[in-house]
């Protein structure tokens, strides 16, 4: 009987041991998960500035050379004029662009580091111009030491709910690559540099323009007062009719919204040839006057910008002397549609004759 139960004791001390053995082993199996489960929870890598220390030095950039395959552009800021395009014989740059530039370069957050293999960084876009398809950066102070240089690859929408954008980058140099969290993206046409407030009239300002085509007669279009929705012909030919209402807005209105797609020095071209320059001058009924000449270059359509204020008028005056502070000297590439504009033949304006087709415009 004793035998019986030291066996039936042993059995249950082998039964609890058993069962103390499989607890410890689920106990050890699931520290491990948890530990597993907080090392793909937990950040790989602690988010940091990229360009460690630009931020208190960005104010002392003097110079912005930003290169791509398609060629370069270079910003430099000169204590006289102000940031300008030095690639673009000193035309102003677009402040906020610069600023822009700036504040995002110095914003750069590391998301977590990517390839370090040089013969991979072209699937990145990191290769550096111009045989690359890399945008490379480099910022140098008014002493020409370079404080920041870097190399911009492909974007890559990293669901930000801010907007923010990732973009690959490295270090000019370096082979390391990053994924970083950026505000802005690199702009390497010297046209999205240039600083393009040169003129802006509200169409409802105009009173009058008085257009000298470079071929056919000249013309003058007017509104009496500014609540007139649009400008007519004055002085119609005899038996010809306008071609629709506001068909002469366009003429007038080519000074509001002025906008470009170049620029180049005034001297670089002739528009002193009234066989070959279209000519026009528009009144508001504010005192300011503006007068455009237009040339076409082949398919290109160049204009020079100048403006005066009428006595006694302070304000047209104060802005005629801002037009031109930024014009004077400068010939402004036009998109086709502005150049055409501003080219307008009367006949244009006009119904058609019996059998007779408008002249195409250039």
């Amino acid at each position: 009987m004793s035998d019986r139960h030291a066996s039936l004791q042993d059995r249950r001390w082998r039964n609890l041991l058993a069962l103390a053995v499989v607890a410890l082993i689920i106990i050890a199996l699931a520290a491990l998960a948890l530990v597993r489960q907080s090392h793909e929870v937990a950040p790989r890598h602690v988010p940091q500035p990229f360009l460690p220390g630009f931020a208190s030095e960005a104010r002392d950039v003097a110079k912005i050379h930003v290169a791509s395959k398609s060629g370069s552009v270079d910003m430099q800021f000169k204590p006289e004029k102000g940031w300008v395009v030095a690639s673009h014989d000193d035309y102003p740059a677009s402040f906020e662009r610069v600023h822009e530039t700036l504040v995002g370069l110095a914003g750069l957050e590391t998301i977590e580091p990517k390839t370090a293999r040089a013969d991979w960084l072209h699937f990145l876009d990191l290769d550096p111009p111009p045989k690359g398809d890399g945008i490379a950066i480099t910022l140098v102070d008014g002493r020409g030491r370079t404080l920041a240089a870097l190399i911009v690859g492909k974007k890559e929408n990293i669901g930000d709910p801010s907007g923010a954008v990732g973009l690959y980058v490295r270090r000019a140099g370096s082979d390391q690559s990053w994924l970083v969290r950026s505000v802005f993206e690199p702009k390497t046409d010297a046209n999205d540099w240039l600083d393009k407030q040169v003129l802006d009239v509200d169409s409802a300002r105009i009173q009058q323009a008085d257009v000298n085509p470079s071929s056919g007669p000249s013309y003058e279009v007017r509104r009496n007062k500014p609540s007139d929705s649009d400008l007519t012909i004055v002085d119609l030919p005899k038996g010809r009719e306008i071609s629709y209402p506001g068909a002469a807005d366009g003429v007038a209105g080519a000074i509001s919204g002025f906008t470009f797609d170049d620029v180049r020095p005034a001297r670089d071209f002739d528009f002193s040839d009234g066989a070959h320059t279209a000519r026009l001058v528009a009144y508001t009924f504010d005192g300011l006057i503006v007068t455009v000449q237009t040339i076409q270059q082949g398919k290109d359509y160049w204009s020079e910008v100048s403006a005066e204020g009428a006595a006694g008028k302070p304000d047209a005056q104060r802005q005629a002397r801002t037009i031109d502070a930024r014009a004077s000297g400068w010939a402004y590439k036009l998109p086709m549609y502005k150049g055409q504009q501003l080219m307008t033949q009367l006949e244009n304006l006009l119904k058609p004759l019996p059998g007779k087709a408008p002249p195409a415009t250039k």
